[in-house]
């Protein structure tokens, strides 16, 4: 725990540094960009879609659940999801799939399968932003290749549910509860897997309309800027320690990409995407949470 508990605080600090000694070098410019109407028009099309993309996840969330046997309501999905995706920010960056997991089992689904959910969840959006990020030119990309190989066939039913049922096993073992409890997928989880390329594709278009709003984009460049918008988002999301990924994706953002943009192009850019994003979550949440109905709270089994 103490390891883990430095590791977290070390990634946090790294982060941070990088961060700060990239801003005090280029505030002055940062200092100079100004925002006009056309700008602040990016920016609110950034956020529509990036609320839409959470709305977008929501589904695909209730498709996993389905894919795993269990007959969620896409409406349930999306609300379940807007409510608690804001939680990620919070301390442990596992809150919001507890809440995931609560709301699951408080509408009478299984309680493995909604643990399972999140968890393919997470590896299908980890195997969808490798998979734009080395189409996007990603460098280095033999060993990511690699890598996005071994996710694609761990997410086959013939791999994944031995390994399923021996983790039930395992959990299971000297107690009465029954082995066989264990989801199981029927079939390759094909639509998810599309679902969550739909997501990522949302949350980079986001990304490049901030930068739109900072700099015009050049066409040419689109297909770099998309493979660093996901490696840097895969980071936040896979590197321990950083809620919400944060300061993560910030960092390795300003990292791969270059020209045409300046450093305090991108700086500001990843910043007011921050902040595009977090807003777009708490929109989320609050519409959820103030637009509640039996309809999507209640699903009948």
């Amino acid at each position: 725990m103490k390891v883990k508990s430095i590791l977290r605080w070390a990634i946090v600090g790294g982060t941070l540094f990088f961060l700060g000694a990239v801003l005090r070098n280029q505030w002055a410019e940062v200092q100079s960009i100004r925002l006009d109407a056309v700008g602040g028009l990016w920016l609110a099309i950034a956020l529509l879609v990036t609320l839409s993309a959470h709305i977008w996840s929501g589904w695909v969330w209730s498709l996993i659940l389905r894919e795993l046997g269990q007959p969620a309501n896409g409406l349930w999905g999306v609300a379940v999801y807007l409510r608690t995706n804001i939680a990620k920010y919070l301390p442990g960056n596992i809150w919001h799939f507890l809440g995931r997991i609560k709301a699951a089992e408080s509408a009478g689904y299984s309680t493995s399968a909604a643990v399972l959910s999140v968890v393919l969840e997470s590896l299908l959006m980890a195997a969808v932003a490798l998979a734009l990020a080395i189409a996007g030119r990603l460098q280095n990309w033999g060993i990511h290749a690699v890598i996005l190989v071994g996710l694609l066939i761990v997410f086959h039913p013939k791999v994944l549910n031995p390994l399923l049922q021996m983790a039930q096993q395992f959990k299971t073992k000297g107690t009465a509860i029954a082995s066989n409890a264990s989801p199981r997928l029927q079939r390759y989880p094909g639509i998810p897997l599309m679902g969550e390329f739909g997501f990522v594709s949302l949350r980079a278009t986001g990304f490049l309309f901030v930068l739109q709003a900072l700099q015009p984009v050049p066409v040419d460049q689109v297909p770099a800027l998309l493979s660093a918008f996901s490696f840097a988002w895969l980071l936040g999301l896979v590197v321990p320690g950083a809620p919400g990924g944060l300061g993560v994706f910030e960092a390795t953002a300003i990292a791969l990409i270059g020209e045409p943009f300046s450093d305090g192009v991108v700086l500001s850019g990843v910043a007011l995407y921050r902040l595009i994003s977090t807003s777009a979550e708490a929109l989320g949440a609050a519409f959820a949470s103030l637009n509640k109905n039996p309809a999507t709270d209640t699903p009948k089994i």
